[in-house]
């Protein structure tokens, strides 16, 4: 039997340095860069609105004092604050969010939603956004079978799969499951320096039904490198000298 779940929160992660837009994020963290005038994160918080998603966790960390206002901005969002983002990986991020991961959307804080549509809330199984790639990507890729779901991860890159994005849903039951893993990698095994997807794609990928959400490569946009930022948006050619 297939239960229908539904998202009722998100979590946006965005605790990051973004080293790689230095110098911009010595003084902007990432997800508050502006590209044609709009913050990074309000992409992404306008599009959980018009999907009816209204409760939001922002993890932050580095420079967080930038994000201060950001709850009397927009009604529904709570900060969590990471105190480990300066010396952990991105796990301790979810980690402190771990009491929230249940029916909820998990996103990277510095991409920017073109297409609202690609953070549905109706689905079935916990998975991941992903494009299909016929040409080479380092990202991490996934193969899928023909029901989408989830037979393996690659974390060198590829071609001819699907490449993961920093959008993934999780059902009440893996939430609670995922929960559990964080707890016993971060605090008890003390696995700081892994991703939080290293959980349910690599070490517990077992204890884990996961699918892949295809959708077009026009519905999200990442932007990695300052180089990427000044091909987006031309108004950041300054930070390069030029």
């Amino acid at each position: 039997e297939r239960i229908m779940s539904k998202i009722t929160r998100a979590i946006i992660m965005a605790a990051g340095k973004g080293t790689r837009m230095h110098p911009i994020t010595e003084t902007i963290p990432k997800p508050l860069i502006r590209v044609h005038g709009k913050r990074m994160i309000d992409t992404i918080i306008d599009a959980l609105h018009e999907n009816g998603i209204d409760e939001i966790y922002v993890v932050v960390g580095y420079l967080k004092e930038a994000f201060q206002n950001l709850p009397n901005e927009v009604n529904g969002i709570t900060l969590i604050e990471n105190p480990y983002f300066d010396t952990c990986n991105n796990i301790s991020s979810l980690y402190v969010a771990k009491d929230y991961i249940s029916n909820a959307i998990i996103i990277d804080g510095d991409q920017i939603i073109t297409d609202p549509t690609i953070l549905f809330t109706e689905f079935i199984n916990s998975g991941y956004n992903c494009v299909w790639q016929e040409t080479d990507s380092k990202e991490w890729m996934l193969t899928l079978d023909d029901r989408f779901k989830v037979v393996s991860c690659s974390r060198n890159g590829g071609n001819h799969a699907w490449q993961l994005y920093g959008i993934s849903r999780w059902t009440k039951e893996d939430g609670m499951k995922l929960k559990e893993l964080l707890e016993l990698e971060f605090k008890e095994k003390k696995n700081t320096q892994i991703y939080w997807d290293d959980i349910a794609m690599f070490k517990h990928f077992d204890k884990f039904n996961l699918h892949g959400y295809p959708m077009h490569e026009g519905g999200v946009k990442e932007i990695d490198s300052l180089d990427e930022l000044i091909e987006e948006d031309n108004s950041y050619r300054s930070y390069k000298g030029e």
